[in-house]
């Protein structure tokens, strides 16, 4: 059995007024519809991109009590990257040392850096 029913409605995608038999129906076409289906992935993927930011590694409040730190730390303390605390090394501007295949950095040359 087919219904007789007609429904106008809006579309949810471009806006125009269309007939529809079904209540659930929310896009005029076929069109439409898979426009709007790659909107909400998009706006989902972002909103969990967003999400992911929010849920950050909360700061190890140890990291401030310690005298040498680890390359992670370090960058969990200043706030840079690992390359770019690599780079610093490198360049001469902090002090590093290598404890067999960890590199250490003594928070004295952390604070020398600021200076």
């Amino acid at each position: 059995m087919s219904s007789t029913i007609k429904v106008e409605k809006t579309c949810q995608h471009c806006g125009k007024k269309f007939i529809t038999q079904k209540t659930t129906t929310k896009c005029c076409s076929h069109r439409c519809a898979s426009a709007a289906y790659k909107q909400r992935a998009r706006n989902a993927k972002v909103e969990a991109v967003i999400q992911k930011e929010n849920e950050q590694k909360p700061f190890n409040p140890i990291v401030t009590q310690k005298e040498f730190l680890s390359v992670k730390e370090t960058c969990q303390l200043i706030g840079a990257s690992r390359w770019t605390i690599y780079r610093l090394i490198d360049a001469g501007s902090l002090k590093a040392s290598k404890l067999g295949s960890r590199t250490i950095i003594p928070r004295t040359e952390i604070n020398n850096l600021f200076k």
